[in-house]
């Protein structure tokens, strides 16, 4: 049987609650489960003892047993120094796809179009009137 540390859902709508329990990995997230080793509040401020509550003891004894917790799982055993998670970096995360690219790159070659025709457009007007100075000049 493949055990897993997860979270299960409780709370109401918009107001969630989440159990942190051991299951089977192939049961439903809010369904049957073997043992309730914690809970965890999103909903408390992050420097509140009650947001997170863990029993490190049962943790320790079902990573033992070979359950595998699940990320955020693992984010909360790292902090209660249960067990060590390897910090991830993404460094393209912040970048933007293909599509957003090409749009900006199209937009931002527009906008050059549009800066050189205005400045074509307020040069032009520069060279006509002396001319038209002198139009009016000899009339």
């Amino acid at each position: 049987m493949a055990l897993s540390i997860r979270l299960s859902r409780g709370g109401s709508k918009k107001r969630p609650y989440y159990r942190i329990v051991v299951a089977d990995a192939r049961s439903p997230r809010d369904g049957k489960f073997i043992e309730k080793i914690g809970t965890y509040n999103p909903l408390l401020a992050k420097d509140d003892e009650k947001r997170i509550i863990l029993d490190a003891e049962r943790a320790k004894h079902w990573l033992g047993n070979g359950a595998q917790p699940t990320d955020r799982v693992a984010r909360f055993l790292d902090v209660a120094g249960v067990k060590e998670r390897a910090v991830r970096n993404n460094p393209n995360k912040g970048k933007p796809g293909e599509k957003a690219t090409e749009r900006a790159e199209e937009r931002a070659t527009k906008i050059a179009e549009a800066e050189e025709a205005a400045k074509a457009a307020a040069a032009a007007p520069a060279e006509e009137a002396p001319a038209a100075e002198e139009a009016s000049a000899e009339a």
